[in-house]
């Protein structure tokens, strides 16, 4: 991507808020594994649809107010469509950060240089798991109550939680990437 691109990119992002959506959005329930949603790839979604853009919100509060959260996908909300918000913002695994943001039919353009590393899940409260990621990740995607499609790059945990949320809205969830149930582990801490 040359420098321009990426300028325009940070700009973008960096003038995009949760507020430009218009609504405080409403905190909604988390669903759990084995709910079916879970499973359900999501619909492709417009985004300037003011029902997605009220999900959109709805997304940014209800990862707000859970503790421990850096991202949230529509199908956690049982919502099967393409969207999730992601704030990695203080996370100590974090290298690059973008804030918070929402994307829409987010999809892996490039990913390089695979690691495992230990994921949990509010759908999946009581389990994490070694889950092998790219830890350099370039996607596209469009927020929401625009048009424009974003190419976003990034790196280490953003890059881990990116792909996480785009795997909910293809209807996986990080326990169909272990390699086993030796990488499965009851979750010693409860955000």
């Amino acid at each position: 991507m040359s420098s321009v691109n990426t300028a325009h990119l940070n700009q973008t992002l960096a003038a995009w808020s949760p507020a430009q959506l218009g609504l405080a959005g409403d905190v909604l329930e988390v669903v759990r594994a084995p709910h079916p949603v879970l499973a359900t790839e999501g619909a492709l979604v417009d985004p300037l649809d003011p029902v997605m853009v009220a999900l959109a919100a709805d997304l940014v509060a209800t990862m707000r107010v859970s503790p421990g959260c850096v991202g949230l996908a529509a199908p956690q909300v049982g919502v099967a469509a393409q969207m999730f918000a992601l704030d990695v913002t203080g996370h100590p695994k974090t290298r690059t950060c973008h804030g918070v943001f929402v994307l829409c039919n987010a999809v892996v353009v490039e990913a390089t240089r695979q690691e495992k590393s230990r994921e949990g899940c509010m759908s999946v409260p009581d389990l994490t798991g070694d889950v092998k990621r790219a830890t350099r990740l370039t996607i596209t995607g469009v927020l929401p109550g625009t048009t424009e499609e974003l190419t976003l790059t990034t790196d280490a945990f953003e890059a881990r939680a990116l792909q996480h949320e785009i795997d909910h809205c293809a209807g996986a969830l990080f326990l169909d990437r272990v390699a086993g149930a030796h990488a499965i582990y009851p979750r010693k801490v409860y955000l």
